[in-house]
């Protein structure tokens, strides 16, 4: 079983920037895929990023392309999600799972997803 805890989220203004954390408990981190992903009020959750268990591969939504960077420390156990140049379509709830081998790195879908943590608010004003 793997706990995931996520924290970073804020009030921040368009343009500005923040760093999401994603902190694993248990073992075998290294060998999951993990990824990023948001849901707004009133909407789905949508797929942000997914990194693969090697950091070798990232794979991003169109939408947080060149803005958003997934990267990952699997000796602290840690996902992380820079986002810069954020908009107030950022604005949500942000989640990170954690998916089991074998790995794919272009899981998008939620259900693709074995663990998922509580979610951390972010919300970029205008």
């Amino acid at each position: 079983q793997v706990q995931l805890v996520e924290s970073g989220g804020g009030l921040v203004q368009a343009g500005g920037s923040l760093r999401l954390s994603c902190v694993a408990s248990g073992r075998s981190f290294s060998s999951y895929t993990m990824g990023w992903f948001r849901q707004a009020p009133g909407k789905e959750r949508e797929f942000v990023a997914a990194i693969s268990w090697n950091s070798g591969t990232r794979y991003y939504a169109d939408s947080v392309k060149g803005r958003f960077t997934i990267s990952r420390d699997n000796a602290k156990n840690t996902a992380l999600l820079q986002m810069n140049s954020l908009k107030p379509e950022d604005t949500a709830d942000y989640y990170c799972a954690a998916a089991r081998p074998p790995p794919n790195v272009s899981r998008t879908r939620p259900y693709e997803y074995d663990y998922w943590g509580q979610g951390t608010q972010v919300t970029v004003s205008s």
